[in-house]
């Protein structure tokens, strides 16, 4: 197995910070970027770097723009290639450790080495909170697919969101990594081990954010967890305690705000619009309210698909560094972006060591496979250990070799390049068929990523009602009353289109037209 050291990339499509630059060619800003991810340790020696095509495809330029860029780099001794291998970082540069932060600096060069808000005493503060939970509304979705589980004949089907297709898993591949790992590895992955997760999934795990969204992580920056959603409850452990005030996106993920709720969280909602959280809503909050920190999903606004504005990313890391807050980000589905080249998180641009960054391999492979992760500064990755210890004890390190496996060998990265390009053919087969058969009842703007569309319901349609008579009929729809903190109703619908194939999508759609109030 690899180390972060020396870690293989080729199989990632590399995020490069490539933005303009004064009048430099694209060239030089591309060679630019490579270099100082090569002398901030971002890049490795040795490590794989994209074939030219696949680099100008991520990047949006010709390919013969790369190549400049990689002759720039030969030139000057950075990058060497070998016949029938590929482009590698040279193995004469040595690791070189990340640098300090810059003040003018766009792009963090390292994960902060000690957490930009207050942390709390190692596990020793008592947890009295209770339990405070809006069950009503939090418990709707269970109660449509109740409903219509009950309709017998009809076959159940979820028009929801947020579900990949089990069915495009390699379980193959999966097998057989499960199995060699039994054989070389039985008593390691069968015994006790640590809470933070196996190294070389650590490992793994740090090399995929450092190559493809920006996070210049190390192991001990990482800790493996049971999905994203224990992520989520471990750092509310962590960091909430009851009376804390949490600001949270008016429109959003329900799981994620009760997690902060049973830790004594005061949740505060904050609007949202076309370009996502309203930053200077929340800065007027936190001149009424002493707020603790905040729940984001910047990269697809959950449930409305919104890509967090750039000048508000900024702003909003500024507010968090001044405010002391902390800021969770849950980066739910980043590998499915299909236009334009994805958003880097929050949490490459941080400085200052306020962001909390959660990410999850559940939507990438199956949401039974429960492994996600949590990136942040090693102090407090340390006291969610504690917590995730006392919880949990450790995952599943059998499943987790596997998976790290997968990493190393590029067999993941072979599957989240094919179920991205299945689920761009499927978001397109559903926009096309809501168009034809529903246009007068269902608008939408198409999204560059995620797994849902957002549809806005004509003003003389109930979305409530749709769901309830749709439910009747074996189809699961999710209204936007599902996903708001007030629990009142909005005139749009969650449709998603990542786990039905074009057979599927055209019996929901049937189902859909069919109900219509």
């Amino acid at each position: 197995m690899t180390t972060t050291s020396n870690a293989k990339r080729a199989d990632w499509t590399v995020a490069l910070d490539v933005s303009e630059d004064g009048n430099d060619p694209t060239f030089l800003r591309i060679a630019r970027a490579i270099t100082d991810d090569i002398k901030r340790g971002r890049l490795k020696a040795g490590a794989s770097l994209p074939g030219t095509r696949t680099l100008a495809t991520s990047l949006g330029v010709h390919r013969n723009t790369v190549l400049a860029a990689y002759r720039e780099l030969f030139a000057e001794g950075w990058i060497a290639s070998e016949k029938a291998r590929g482009t590698f970082v040279s193995a004469s540069i040595p690791d070189v450790a990340p640098r300090r932060f810059s003040p003018r600096a766009e792009v963090a060069k390292e994960i902060a080495t000690r957490a930009g808000f207050d942390l709390p005493d190692p596990i020793s503060r008592a947890r009295g909170a209770a339990l405070a939970t809006n069950a009503s509304q939090a418990e709707r979705l269970d109660e449509l697919l109740e409903r219509a589980r009950t309709k017998k004949g009809r076959g159940l089907m979820n028009l929801g969101g947020g579900v990949p297709d089990v069915r495009l898993v390699p379980a193959a591949e999966l097998a057989r990594a499960m199995r060699r790992v039994l054989r070389l590895r039985g008593v390691e992955v069968l015994s006790y081990g640590d809470p933070e997760g196996p190294l070389v999934l650590r490992e793994a795990l740090a090399s995929m954010v450092a190559a493809t969204r920006g996070l210049a992580a190390r192991a001990e920056h990482v800790l493996v967890t049971r999905g994203s959603q224990m992520g989520i409850d471990l750092v509310a452990r962590t960091l909430v305690k009851p009376g804390d005030v949490i600001a949270i996106e008016a429109l959003g993920y329900r799981p994620a705000w009760e997690a902060l709720r049973a830790s004594g969280a005061k949740l505060v909602p904050v609007p949202i619009d076309a370009q996502g959280l309203d930053v200077d809503a929340l800065e007027r909050l936190c001149e009424t309210e002493r707020v603790r920190g905040i729940y984001v999903t910047p990269h697809h606004q959950f449930p409305t698909t919104v890509t967090l504005a750039p000048a508000r990313r900024l702003r909003l890391l500024e507010l968090a560094r001044a405010r002391r807050l902390f800021v969770l980000e849950d980066d739910y589905d980043h590998e499915f972006h299909y236009e334009g080249r994805p958003v880097l998180p929050l949490a490459s641009a941080d400085l200052h060591g306020v962001v909390v960054y959660v990410g999850t391999l559940s939507k990438v492979l199956a949401p039974g496979m429960r492994i996600g992760f949590v990136v942040a500064p090693v102090p407090l990755v340390e006291r969610l250990a504690a917590f995730r210890r006392i919880v949990d004890r450790q995952g599943d390190y059998l499943l987790e070799h596997a998976v790290a496996e997968l990493l190393e060998e590029g067999e993941i990265q072979r599957h989240i390049r094919r179920a991205r390009r299945i689920y761009s053919e499927r978001r397109a087969f559903l926009a096309a068929l809501i168009e034809k058969e529903l246009g007068d009842a269902l608008s939408f703007r198409l999204p560059n990523g995620g797994t849902a569309l957002w549809a806005k319901v004509a003003p003389q349609v109930s979305p409530d009602l749709w769901a309830a008579r749709a439910s009747d009929a074996g189809l699961v729809l999710q209204p936007a009353r599902l996903f708001a903190i007030d629990g009142k109703a909005r005139p749009f619908l969650r449709l998603g289109f990542a786990q039905h194939d074009e057979r599927e999508t055209r019996e929901a759609v049937r189902r859909l037209v069919q109900t219509r109030p």
